[in-house]
Parts: structure tokens; sequence; C-alpha cells
């Protein structure tokens, strides 16, 4: 599918220029916002202990369920993720794009039909406070999912801890760092959920997280050949989409489910995140 995209950018013999307009129009509304793809990735964590070793930790990012026209795939996509039987889930922000009021009766619906066994994290995107953030506490609320906005969460295996902190939106400055450092243990693996994944360049500061899992930018959702993505969102322009290296710590920006507007994709499909985590070789 993504070939057939390429072969489209780059025009096919024959075709002409509204008619290959028209077939990319129809690729980029119809098709890939709906073309989910499933990430599969093993990441080594320095500080992680071995029994935590095959930790699975699965992430999704901006639903945007009111502009997505995917929409109605999301109790399919939470069946899928509840088969790979996931430890934890983390859901990083903007459930959706301006209309989250109206959209809370189908992300409970959907969202409280989630399963893992260490429980279901999410923290706040920009849109979610632009669009009313009760709205997202009556989403978390009635769908049993723990609120991680600026703290810290603690999982234990034979008493080993693994520490999942979260902050709140960078971009409407609810973030609170400090806060979250003074609740941090000293030792133990910590991952850290960020909505906007540039601001990493902050948190590699601490020294304290082997892992931040961010969404925001959608991977640009429009990425052209050579080009790439014309458009970023701001805290999102330089760790746009997939894996980094930020000092010495690892940094995964997930494309999210959703669009904001317009409601399109190409060459950048949707995302749903698998991470299976390892301690890193001796």
């Amino acid at each position: 599918m993504r070939q057939f995209a390429t072969n489209l950018a780059l025009g096919l013999p024959g075709l002409s220029i509204p008619i290959l307009g028209a077939a990319l129009s129809a690729y980029a509304i119809g098709i890939e916002p709906r073309n989910i793809a499933y990430t599969d990735t093993d990441l080594r964590l320095p500080h992680l202990d071995p029994v935590f070793s095959g930790y699975r930790l699965i992430q999704i990012s901006d639903i945007h369920m009111d502009t997505w026209t995917g929409s109605y795939m999301l109790p399919g996509i939470i069946q899928k993720i509840n088969a790979y039987e996931p430890d934890a889930v983390v859901i990083t922000g903007d459930f959706a794009n301006s209309h989250l009021a109206e959209s809370v009766p189908g992300l409970v619906d959907a969202l409280s039909q989630l399963r893992a066994k260490d429980g279901v994290f999410a923290i706040a995107g920009n849109h979610d406070h632009w669009s009313g953030i009760e709205h997202y506490q009556a989403i978390l609320e009635q769908s049993n999912i723990i609120d991680m906005r600026n703290a810290v969460h603690t999982i234990e295996r034979d008493g080993v801890p693994l520490h999942i902190a979260g902050l709140d939106d960078c971009h409407v400055l609810k973030h609170d760092l400090k806060a979250v450092m003074a609740q941090m243990p000293q030792d133990g693996c910590a991952i850290i959920l960020v909505h906007e994944p540039d601001y990493a360049d902050e948190v590699v500061k601490t020294g304290r997280f082997d892992l931040q899992l961010s969404g925001h930018t959608h991977g640009g959702q429009i990425v052209l050949p050579v080009i790439g993505a014309p458009t970023l969102p701001p805290l999102g322009k330089k760790y746009p989409s997939g894996m980094y290296w930020v000092g010495d710590m690892q940094l995964y920006t997930n494309r999210g489910l959703g669009t904001g507007t317009p409601p399109v994709r190409f060459n950048c499909p949707p995302e749903v995140s698998i991470f299976n985590l390892y301690p890193q070789r001796s």
C-alpha cells in the first residue's frame, strides 16, 4: 500500500494531473488514515532489572476521535491490543481535536475495554486542554485509566521497581518536571510519558530516564519523498517520528492514530507501538 502511494507521488505514466490528484486525494483521505501500522520494537534499557525482561509496553497516541476518518475502527484496535496481552498500555495525549465533550461516549466505550496486567496510563495533550480538560478527566475516570499528569507510578516484580512517570502538557505550560523529580525514587528503571517529543532535550538533563514516549506530531501526516514532512507542530520539529537517542536516553515518537485538520495522511500511516523491554546486555 505504501509503495502504491509512492508510485502515485512520483507520477504514473499516462496519468493526467487531474486524475493523479484525484487518486492521491482518495488515498490520503480514504485509505492511509485507516491503514494502522503495528510496529514491534525490542528495546534494551540500561537500568531495567532482569525480572522485567520481556515486559510488553504498548503505546497509542493522538486518537483525535472527532477528526480521525477511521475512528469507527477504534474498538477493533483495542481488541487487537488486548490480544498482545500487554503488561502496560500508555496513551500519550490528544484524545480529540476540538470536540472532546462530544467524543467522550465513544472514547469511553472503546478505551474502557483496554486490558493490561499493570494498568493503562495516560497524559493529556494540548488539544485536551484546549477542548476542556474536565472531559479528559471524565474519560479516564470512566475508563479506569490512571492519570499520569506530573505524576509517578511504580510497578513491582518480586520487590523490584519499574517507574512510569508522566508530564502534563508542555505546549500549554502545564508540565512540572520538578514535581515529577521530587516524586521519583532514586533506584529503578524509569520511563516518562511526554506529549511533545522535543521536550526530551530538557528531560535528558535529569539523567534519570531510560526512555521517553511521545506523540503530538502525527509524524507530519504528509511525508513527501526527499522533502519529508512539510509541516510539523511546535515542540515536534526536532524528533518528529520513530526512535532517537537524546544523550543517553532513548525517545520514541509515535505517529498517532488520528489526524488533525485536514484529516489526511500520506506516506505516514497511523501507528500502534509495541515495545518489548529487555535489560542492557552485560
